[in-house]
């Protein structure tokens, strides 16, 4: 067999690509061979002249990275990875069956993906955050390339993308456009107006390449300028047809997401089963050791004194900084207000602004852990709705990340309720292996920053803007799943259950009742997922099944339904009164609408009179 030049044997590849892509999907009965086609092209110029990365060393900072944000054409990557020799023709064959970790969507089940894609518009925004490692933490020359579909650029995300990496001057970034014109149900926004990405690239301060993406030479030279081109990140703009090679659904409408049907005829039409194998090259740079780590010493705070738990995250903060150099934080432009500046003061090359743009702030924490970096990620705890998909997304790719939401709840006062998190500890407990905490003071909140850093999965810490009094000693210890009873007796007749602000006010209430004769038990949940479970059921049995729970929340899916939910199967379960925001509210002081929302220490006391008044214990 005559040996094949470069540009031959790049064409050859982009066939077997598509050919295995359809293999796949018809084995499979599923998937996107149509959107595999297009791409082929330009991912085999890709992976056989520019991709640097060292298959049995995937954890290694030096590999470059290649993000699939169109992850729907995942068959692609797959045909690269049987190309590449790390999964066998058998295996690839296995696609989107329950054993196989070739799923309908990249996942890092497979070791050489680092994110979890097929939410559009992430891929772009995780690789904005592994090209910050790169050039400003690991200061390596490695690159991200990121392949996107032309449909997900109506994605904001996107745009947000586009901006950060310009901003940055990440020209260690490349993104890719497949602009085959044709999503789901039609023809994209844009279409093959390749004119107007290029001015709208353009405008956000990138480097455009438009090129024929079928044209293997022309791909060559845009790959080629792009790892040239210094001081702003690239985007080589691809025009191409969607089913490429295989007149019987190349740029026609209605395949998205099909199957061929007559593959057998469309892989003899595309020149049959190839077995290329491509030796991607491995990187040449040598990463730097990171410094050890070194004892934390966390700030001390007495008690008595008045500190708001968002200065503790802040200070708490900076001494994790000081004490792990792998932490690096981020803000959506409130770190005066979420206390992230602390940390920002204290190590500016390991901070990141990412301006008021929560998806991208999300999406390069993602990007920074899954290169090592131990992210925290602040904002207003009602802001971080905003790029809820990226957190749900970031579970699936099985990330390790800690997010601060501060603000929450109507204690925030007379900024109103478009300020007020009410929703955040619903939302963030639905996460999978999620968890959720809510202190009440300076010290526990120090203590659970730092127990933040070493647990693994999605960790949300929820923050207060008032200041609230120190009711722990700062060598006291809080472990994630743990909580704390503040008042008890042998006598307690019911239990007032709390976090954060409530923790005070049911304390306020404790003594009201104790006026009225009534034993409370006040706990203090800072825990809410995962819960202490066995606290809750001494509580049961000591209080004859009396429960107030307050939280200033929304009463669904927060810490009254955590408890609720921890408690559903006991052969007595208690008998729950759940106090929590259920009328919109309206600008006002603190104290005013803690009261008007009926969750003050006046409306505590009152319920738990009630509930004990009209409950009897069994006999």
């Amino acid at each position: 067999m005559a040996v094949m030049n470069a540009t031959e044997r790049r064409r050859e590849l982009g066939q077997q690509f598509r050919v295995d892509s359809i293999r796949m999907s018809t084995a499979a009965g599923s998937g996107h061979p149509t959107s595999a086609m297009s791409a082929a092209d330009l991912m085999a110029v890709l992976a056989d002249g520019y991709l640097r990365y060292d298959f049995s060393d995937r954890k290694s900072v030096a590999n470059d990275r290649l993000v699939f944000s169109k992850g729907h054409a995942s068959v692609l990557l797959y045909s690269i990875y049987r190309a590449a020799g790390v999964i066998s023709e058998d295996e690839m064959l296995r696609y989107r069956t329950l054993a196989s970790p070739l799923e309908g969507h990249p996942t890092p089940l497979l070791p050489w993906v680092d994110v979890a894609t097929g939410s559009l518009g992430q891929g772009l925004p995780f690789g904005v955050g592994m090209a910050l490692a790169a050039k400003y933490l690991e200061r390596l020359d490695t690159r991200v390339w990121v392949l996107c579909g032309d449909s997900e650029l109506a994605e904001g995300s996107i745009w947000e993308a586009l901006e950060h990496a310009s901003h940055f001057e990440l020209d260690n970034l490349t993104a890719i456009f497949d602009v085959n014109r044709l999503g789901q149900r039609g023809e994209t926004m844009v279409g093959w107006d390749l004119d107007r990405d290029v001015r709208r690239v353009e405008a956000f301060g990138w480097n455009a390449i438009p090129i024929d993406g079928h044209d293997v030479e022309a791909i060559d030279e845009a790959f080629a300028a792009a790892v040239s081109t210094t001081g702003k990140p690239t985007v080589v703009i691809a025009r191409t047809l969607k089913g490429k090679g295989v007149k019987a659904v190349e740029n026609k409408n209605g395949f998205h997401g099909k199957p061929l049907e007559h593959p057998e005829a469309a892989i003899e039409e595309l020149g049959g089963v190839r077995d290329i194998h491509v030796d991607v090259a491995k990187p040449t740079v040598t990463p730097a050791d990171r410094p050890p780590s070194s004892p934390l010493e966390l700030p001390r705070y007495e008690v008595g004194e008045e500190v708001a738990t968002r200065k503790a995250y802040g200070d708490a903060l900076a001494a994790l900084g000081a004490s792990r150099p792998d932490v690096v934080a981020l803000d959506g432009e409130v770190s005066n207000s979420t206390f992230a500046e602390e940390f920002a003061k204290a190590f500016p090359d390991r901070y990141f602004e990412m301006y008021i743009a929560e998806q991208q702030m999300v999406a390069a924490a993602v990007g920074l852990q899954a290169v090592g970096w131990r992210p925290f990620a602040s904002t207003f705890a009602a802001f971080l709705s905003r790029a809820y998909d990226f957190v749900r997304m970031a579970a699936v790719s099985r990330a390790t990340m800690s997010l601060c939401g501060s603000h929450a709840g109507v204690s925030i006062g007379e900024d109103g309720p478009s300020q007020m998190g009410l929703e955040d500890i619903a939302s963030l407990r639905a996460v999978h292996g999620s968890t959720v905490l809510h202190p009440c003071d300076a010290n526990q909140t120090a203590r659970l920053v730092a127990a933040m850093a070493d647990t693994g999965g999605i960790s949300y810490l929820r923050t207060l803007r008032p200041a609230t009094r120190v009711l722990y000693g700062p060598d006291e210890e809080f472990e994630i799943g743990g909580s704390r009873v503040l008042r008890s007796s042998e006598n307690d007749e019911v239990a007032l259950v709390g976090a954060g602000i409530t923790v005070h006010e049911a304390l306020a209430a404790a003594d009201a009742l104790a006026d009225d004769d009534i034993s409370a038990r006040v706990i203090d949940l800072y825990s809410i997922k995962p819960l202490d479970v066995a606290t809750l059921r001494d509580a049961v049995e000591a209080t004859h099944g009396r429960f107030v729970t307050v939280e200033d929340h929304w009463a669904e899916g927060g810490l009254g339904d955590a408890v609720l939910a921890a408690l559903a199967d006991e052969e007595n379960p208690p008998r729950v009164v759940k106090l929590a925001v259920r009328e919109m509210p309206k600008s006002g002081k603190p104290d005013e609408l803690l009261a008007a929302a009926g969750i003050d220490a006046e409306h505590i006391a009152a319920a738990a009179r009630r509930l004990v008044r009209e409950t009897v214990p069994a006999t």
